[in-house]
């Protein structure tokens, strides 16, 4: 018999001594620590934003010995271990004194030592249930404390035991605490917060009350009298910060992170060094703040910003708001927010235009009042500053942003046309066909991205190579492909960084203008309700937007005083130790020579043509239109027309226009229909083929178009 108790008391032993056995090193402890946070790094390596990952703990970095406060130090051994430096791990005489309380006092007093208390963080079969640690715990802690003491070191232990800790909620390690409780770094932590931190370790969830009164006593056992008054005052203020978001932790990049996380998993304690760089991010979001801070007179709140690179697609900056204090909606990303695009999309429409020979840059396009009859009513374009300037070119029409010469391009290319373009470059937000959006679409009525816009123009600053822009170092560039023509896109980039282009609307000196060469265009919504400039150097895009997340209009902000500055500014450094920013060279397809206008339309001058389009002079024809090439202006290929039987007839006639021909001829399916510049057509249902002929007969142009609807009678016809 008594053999097997020695062998059921030494297997008792063993199963107290396991616990020990199983304790891991001190550097397995570090090693394995696990912030809460994923940290994005910035493109060298620098924090950039942390982002909660873990919501069961709130833990940062790993907090060394040397880097804590001195005042926690002492006050942690002087509260909860007096003889921690004398003990091997259990404090015998203070086990004593307890067990002699309990006896007299008739209450529980605890007697673990801080080594004790760290096995008990160590391992789960030590932490203590609702009604404290069983009997075969209190045995298995003591084992493990004996354990710990001949393996660690005495700084080991204690530095284990301040970032394994729990206090508050849930705050996990002195790191947490300090910097969400006091705004502050643990190594700055003062006498006063290093006892309400250390009373936080007995009583993590007790009153402010009950926490200042023991931080209280810390400190008079420590025999440093403090005001307990005082001390209370500040236990709530520091209790309360516990609610809000972490202090100290890196916020640079917020909306970037979350869009970050939303494209991979992030794992608690990850490092993910992203393409964003640190310097150019803050300056980034400095300089929006400030900008609209001089505007919040003119009711503007908000704004965003991006930077890409050129050749990688590398995103640089990405700031999706003013932030808190400025705006009502800091947490809106308007880096992604849908917001209308004003005359932003011009470029692609006359590259359009250009590519299919519809116009050269030379082409003069009338700048009059212009009516058109849409399938919403009637439809009559203004430019922004209400005023005309009769016949110009298409280097300044685009260049100057004016509305009813790019009406007419898009009369020629057609929305469709357009809108697939767009599509195909990566505006996602264009769900609809072009009749949806009309020709409109022209002034930017359709709603869309930031982000879209920045790389859209990107892919013009390559001359047409497109690839997606890249968050992480760590992947893989998309090999471009090409997606607009090299030549025209170069002469579009030539004519948006000509200054003497855009001089009829901005000046010759203006937020647009770089002391190197840049290419940019500004676009303000209907209502003043979003103002954008976007544009590149060779290096580097970048594209702004300037606002209200609401929606609300501003008050006379244009593109040229609200997004223009921040602009020109965020490209200057940006190019800040880059190399210089020289016009770039001229791909192939292109020809350079002099153009002049009869009548002195506009000045001679040298200019860009696709090779087979270029000509010597440009001829106004009479009437006030322009040479243009020979088409048909309207009705544009693929059109669709309703008839409306409770319409009257003479109502619904369709003008068919000319442009470039002399003697015009119409015939449709083969059959001659009349002559002249316009005609009025009485359209009938059917899928029709419409031809345009000049004086010898000769094909010009043709379209198909159709007609829906009840056949109707023309008028006086029964």
């Amino acid at each position: 018999m008594a053999a097997k108790r020695n062998i059921a008391a030494w297997a008792a032993l063993a199963l107290l001594a396991a616990p020990a056995l199983a304790q891991p090193s001190f550097q397995q402890v570090k090693a394995e620590w696990r912030p809460s946070d994923a940290v994005i790094l910035d493109r060298q390596g620098r924090p950039l934003q942390r982002l909660r990952v873990d919501k069961q703990a709130r833990r940062l970095d790993w907090v060394s010995l040397a880097d804590t406060s001195p005042a926690f130090r002492h006050a942690l051994v002087m509260s909860e271990d007096k003889r921690f430096y004398q003990h091997s791990g259990v404090d015998w005489s203070g086990a004593a004194a307890a067990a002699w309380g309990n006896l007299w006092n008739n209450r529980t007093r605890g007697a673990s030592t801080l080594t004790m208390q760290l096995a008990g963080l160590l391992d789960d079969d030590l932490k203590a249930a609702p009604g404290g640690r069983s009997l075969w715990q209190k045995m298995g802690q003591t084992w493990s404390a004996s354990y710990l003491e001949r393996h660690w070191t005495k700084a080991q232990i204690l530095e284990a035991y301040l970032n394994l800790v729990g206090f508050k909620g849930e705050l996990v390690g002195l790191s947490a605490l300090s910097s969400t409780l006091f705004g502050k770094l643990p190594a700055g932590m003062d006498l006063e917060e290093s006892a309400i931190a250390v009373a936080l370790v007995r009583a993590p969830n007790a009153a402010p009350e009950r926490v200042a009164a023991r931080a209280c006593r810390i400190l008079q056992d420590m025999r440093q009298p403090r005001n307990c008054q005082a001390l209370t005052a500040r236990t709530y203020q520091a209790l309360a910060r516990s609610r809000a978001a972490n202090p100290l932790a890196e916020n640079f990049a917020p909306h970037f992170a979350l869009k970050l996380r939303q494209r991979q998993t992030l794992a608690a304690g990850s490092r993910v060094r992203s393409t964003l760089d640190l310097p150019l991010q803050r300056f980034a979001a400095s300089l929006l703040r400030r900008q609209l801070a001089a505007l919040s007179q003119r009711n503007v709140q908000d704004g965003a910003l991006i930077v890409l690179d050129n050749a990688s697609g590398d995103i640089l900056a990405w700031v999706g708001s003013s932030g808190q204090g400025l705006s009502s909606a800091a947490e809106v990303d308007g880096v992604t927010a849908l917001r209308q695009a004003g005359s932003t999309l011009k470029p692609f429409l006359y590259q359009l235009a250009l590519e299919k020979h519809y116009l050269t840059a030379a082409s003069l396009l009338d700048d009059s009042p212009l009516d058109l009859q849409t399938g919403a009513g009637l439809y009559a374009p203004q430019n922004y500053a209400k005023d005309f300037k009769g016949l110009v070119s298409a280097r300044t029409a685009l260049a100057s942003s004016l509305n009813v010469p790019a009406v007419r391009a898009i009369e020629m290319v057609g929305p469709g046309a357009l809108r697939d373009r767009l599509a195909r470059l990566g505006f996602s937000s264009l769900n609809q066909d072009g009749d949806y959006y009309g020709y409109s679409l022209a002034l930017g009525s359709a709603d869309i991205r930031l982000y879209d816009l920045a790389n859209a123009y990107r892919t013009l600053a390559n001359q047409g190579m497109a690839s997606p822009a890249r968050w992480t170092l760590g992947e893989a560039r998309v090999p471009a492909q090409r997606q607009l023509n090299a030549a025209s896109s170069f002469i579009i980039a030539d004519i948006l960084s000509d200054r003497a282009a855009r001089a009829r609307t901005f000046g010759l000196e203006s937020a647009l203008a770089t002391r190197y060469w840049s290419a940019v265009k500004t676009g303000t919504s209907k209502d003043m309700r979003d103002n954008w400039a976007v544009g590149f150097s060779r290096r580097f895009t970048v594209a702004v937007w300037v606002g209200n997340a609401s929606g609300e209009p501003m008050w006379d902000v244009s593109g040229m005083h609200g997004a223009a500055p921040v602009w020109q500014a965020l490209l200057d450094r940006a190019q800040q130790g880059a190399p210089a920013s020289l016009p770039p060279p001229a791909p192939a397809g292109l020809v350079r020579q002099t153009v002049r206008y009869s009548g002195n339309a506009e000045a001679p001058r040298q200019e860009w043509f696709l090779a087979g389009t270029q000509r010597a002079l440009i001829v106004a024809e009479r009437g006030g239109q322009a040479a243009q090439t020979p088409g048909i202006a309207s009705p544009v290929d693929g059109s669709v027309f309703a008839l409306d039987p409770d319409i009257p007839p003479a109502n619904q006639r369709l003008a068919l226009r000319a442009r470039g021909v002399s003697k015009p001829q119409w015939w449709l399916d083969g059959k001659r229909l009349g002559g002249g510049a316009t005609l009025a057509w009485f359209p009938w249902p059917g899928k029709h083929q419409l031809e345009l002929r000049d004086g010898q007969g000769k094909l010009v142009d043709k379209v198909r178009l159709e007609v829906r609807g009840a056949s109707l009678r023309p008028p006086g016809k029964r």
